[in-house]
Formats: structure tokens, C-alpha cells, sequence
């Protein structure tokens, strides 16, 4: 197994400083499975180049090795020894473990800096999913190539080899690349060489904490780190879940740290996941999320392929630069870049770049709008931007009283303006279609209370032909 890293720039050879490995001294590491060896084949002051060369001994990993039958050759003659696997990352973390920890003394500064860095993994096992592996790398800002090989040349008939050799490049910081590397490189193997157990999880989140919550594939990338064992899949979903609420209310002059009770029941996970459901049925392909805030909405459209056009508009900068960075932006791909806009605006004043777009979205940001300005709002998106589809959700004034702590006449969120009953809603609803030339559908998100209906409440406007 074969990994290696290359930096390019200026005095290069400072690399050694950050992987704790001298750049003129190999050095050999005994492992349980075999030996590790890190030596620089290429070392100047523009380009070094570090490598990790795994040498595994496959009689030790067959000895006594579960299932193993006396006298049999398929524990010795077979590929686990010579792709990249479990073994490697694990290689990884014990060789540069300092260095995943972004500690680095005097270099500190060089530590962390997004740098040019580039990495080659040779032997990946990619069993028919090659798209995956730019799905997977892209969204974290690298570029992917892969090489890829017949079979067997003797046999051509046997079709391409299940293995590609992968190179990663970007700028980024060496500790988050090693951590990159470290939790995907298990994922497209699928076959770890031990046991997986609860750890595993913790082991996951650790080393993706700043990065897995918003990626979009996370789930393909969790539920495969973990052999897809259901138990562990589903703890760990709960996990990211837990930490996405907290990070991604949906705009400033929308729910940020919106009503505990709700988290609970994951209503905003339901939320979006009912308006990507709407957009999906109305065949939109491209979507402004007016009220975008730090970006939860958008996270889910690009990972869709049918979005090909999507646009995040929000009053506050900061909230715009939250969602950027929750989006990686800065590091993502040429082709993501181009499906995706941020950029400020207030939804009460008519504004071009609104225009143009399949579908609208406004999710849970009409309460935060006092009511003489709704005339403006209703202008604003019906009228002057006038898209073929809105979509919009509010709270359900009428759920509240399934909230324990919210005294009669409370609301659900301090900066809410005011709440609308479910006959509230649709009157004003139909009263805007009508007024505008769209027609109005209603529909309910999270479990519903009985008389009380469900939390949140989704209008779907289509304008009429």
C-alpha cells in the first residue's frame, strides 16, 4: 500500500516540520500487521513529496485469523495485503498522528494554512461507484482524477479492474486532509480489519466534526465507514442530526435557535425534507431560498442533481458567510460553484436577482416580518419576482398548546412577529393567489396532535396559466 503527499509552494521541505518526519532520515514502523515505512522520494524547496509504503506480511494476518481453514492457500493468495484499506488509515493515524492533530510548535502559523497539497492513493478499491469518489472528495474543495486498469490484460473480456489509483489535490490545511483521507479511505473499501463496534462512532465524528455534519454525501460516507451495521448507522445519524439543528436555523430573520420542544422531533429535518420533496414533484430545476440564513435548505439541493441552478439570498452577512462556509464553498469544485449564489437582500424590497428561477422558498421566515410590511413581502415575490412555484412554510399557531412551557398566547420564538392559526394561513394564502394569479395547496409537516394539527404548516402556490 502506497499513499503519498506533495506539497508545492515555497520551501516546501518545511512539510517535514508538520509530519514530524525528517525529510532525510526514513524511518520504519512496526506494526502489527507488517511495517510501515515513511521516506521523501522528491525534496526541494518548490515540491516535497512524503510517502507512506505499507508492507504487510499476509501469513501474520491469516494466523490465527477467524474462519481460516488449516491448509488452505485463499488466506495467503488474495488482494487485502496490497490495496489501500482499513490497514492504511490506521497506518495513518499511528505515523502521523501529531501531524492530524495540526500541532506543530514553532510552524504553527505554516500548520494552519490552507496549502497546496496533493494526494495520490494507490490501489483504491472502487467497486462500480468511480462518481462517488468525486461526490465524496469535491464537495471538501479537491480536485479528483483516477486512474483506472484492465483486469487482466489476458483476459479482456474480465472488463476494467475494481481498483483505480486516486489523486487528491487542493488547498487546504495538511491536519484536515490527513483527517479527510483517514475516514474515506475505509469508506470505498468497506472491508475494515477489525471489529467495529460504538467506538467506531465516536472515531467518525471525531476525526469529521468539521467537516461531515454539512457534507452531502454524509450519509453514503456514515453508513459505509460503518459496514452499514444499522445500529451504528443510526446512532451516528442521530448525532450529525443533533449537531445540524444547531448549527443550520434556517435564516436571521428566520428560526435560528428555534423552539426546543421541536428538536425533539427533528421537525426541521421534516421541514426541508418536505419542501426538496415539493420542489422535486413541480420538476423545478433552478430554486432561490429567499431567507436562505446559514444555508440548511441549500446543503440538501446540492446534493441533488436535478437542481442545476440555486441561489441563497439572506439580510444578514453574517449569516451569508456561515452558509458559505457550511457549504465549503471556498474550497469546492469549479461545477459546484457554478450552481450555487449567495448574496444579500431583504425580501420586502423588489429586487432583479430574485427573477428568473423555477421556484421560490421561504421556509419559517414570514413570521419574522411585521404585518404592515406583509404587503410589501407579497409584492416583492409575487408580483415583481414571480416565480412559476412558491413554496412556503409558518408555524402553527394552533400546535402550540402541545408545547409544554408555552403559556396561551405565547410565541414559539422571541423574535417571531406574530404566529397564524391554520384558518389564518390560508386566508391570507388564498387571498395573495388570488390577488397574484397563483393557485394555493396546503399541506402539514411533523405529527399531528389531534385537533391541534401539526407544527408547521407548507403552502404550495403555482401560478396559474
Amino acid at each position: 500500500m502506497l499513499l503519498t503527499i506533495t506539497y508545492a509552494g515555497r520551501n516546501t521541505t518545511d512539510l517535514g516540520y508538520l509530519l514530524y518526519k525528517n525529510p532525510y532520515r526514513p524511518q520504519v514502523f512496526e506494526l502489527s500487521y507488517g511495517k510501515a515505512y515513511v521516506f521523501y522520494p522528491e525534496v526541494s524547496n518548490e515540491k516535497t513529496t512524503a510517502a507512506l509504503l505499507l508492507d504487510i506480511d499476509p501469513i501474520d494476518l491469516a494466523r490465527g485469523k477467524a474462519g481460516s481453514t488449516e491448509g488452505g492457500l485463499f488466506d495467503y493468495v488474495n488482494d487485502r495485503p496490497y490495496v489501500s484499506s482499513s490497514f492504511l488509515s490506521v497506518a495513518i493515524s499511528k505515523v502521523f498522528g501529531t501531524a492530524m492533530t495540526g500541532r506543530a510548535d514553532k510552524y504553527q502559523a505554516l500548520s494552519d494554512s490552507p496549502l497546496d497539497l496533493t494526494v495520490a492513493i494507490t490501489m483504491l478499491p472502487c467497486r462500480g461507484e468511480r462518481t462517488m469518489l468525486n461526490k465524496v472528495f469535491e464537495p471538501l474543495g479537491y480536485t479528483v482524477t483516477h486512474e483506472t486498469f484492465i483486469a487482466d490484460e489476458n483476459f479482456p473480456d474480465w472488463g476494467e479492474s475494481k481498483y483505480v489509483n486516486l489523486t487528491i489535490n487542493g488547498y487546504a490545511r495538511l491536519r484536515d486532509l490527513l483527517k479527510h483521507i483517514y475516514v474515506l479511505i475505509p469508506v470505498f473499501d468497506l472491508q475494515k480489519h477489525y471489529w467495529i463496534g460504538e467506538d467506531e462512532v465516536e472515531k467518525l465524528l471525531r476525526h469529521g466534526e468539521d467537516w461531515l455534519p454539512n457534507h452531502p454525501e454524509k450519509g453514503y460516507i456514515t453508513r459505509r465507514y460503518l459496514n452499514r451495521r444499522r445500529s451504528l448507522v443510526n446512532m451516528a445519524f442521530a448525532r450529525l442530526a443533533a449537531a445540524d439543528a444547531d448549527g443550520s436555523a434556517s435564516v436571521s430573520f428566520s428560526e435560528t435557535p428555534e423552539e426546543a420542544p421541536e428538536r425533539k422531533l427533528n421537525l426541521n429535518a421534516r421541514r426541508l425534507g418536505g419542501v426538496v420533496a415539493a420542489l422535486k414533484d413541480c420538476g423545478a430545476k433552478s430554486v432561490i431560498d429567499i431567507g436562505c440564513g446559514e444555508g440548511g435548505l441549500l446543503r440538501l439541493l446540492v446534493r441533488d442533481g436535478q437542481f442545476s441552478r440555486i441561489a441563497g439570498v439572506d439580510v444578514s452577512h453574517a449569516a451569508l458567510a456561515r452558509a458559505r462556509e457550511k457549504l465549503n464553498l471556498d474550497r469546492a469544485s469549479d461545477s459546484l460553484r457554478e450552481r450555487i449564489e449567495l448574496f444579500q437582500g431583504s425580501l420586502t424590497y423588489k429586487d432583479s436577482r430574485f427573477e428568473g428561477y423555477d421556484a421560490a422558498c421561504v421556509i419559517e421566515v414570514i413570521e419574522h416580518l411585521d404585518m404592515p410590511r406583509l404587503a410589501a413581502f407579497e409584492r416583492v415575490l409575487f408580483e415583481y419576482a414571480k416565480p412559476p412555484v412558491v413554496i412556503l412554510t409558518t408555524p402553527n399557531r394552533d400546535y402550540n398548546a402541545a408545547y409544554e412551557g408555552l403559556l396561551d398566547g405565547d410565541l414559539r420564538h422571541g423574535d417571531h412577529r406574530f404566529e397564524w392559526s391554520r384558518l389564518e394561513f390560508r386566508q391570507w394564502a388564498e387571498e395573495a393567489a388570488r390577488k397574484y394569479g397563483y393557485k394555493a395547496q396546503f399541506s402539514s409537516i411533523g405529527d399531528e396532535e389531534g385537533a391541534l394539527g401539526a407544527p408547521t404548516q407548507m403552502g404550495v402556490f403555482r401560478l396559474c396559466e
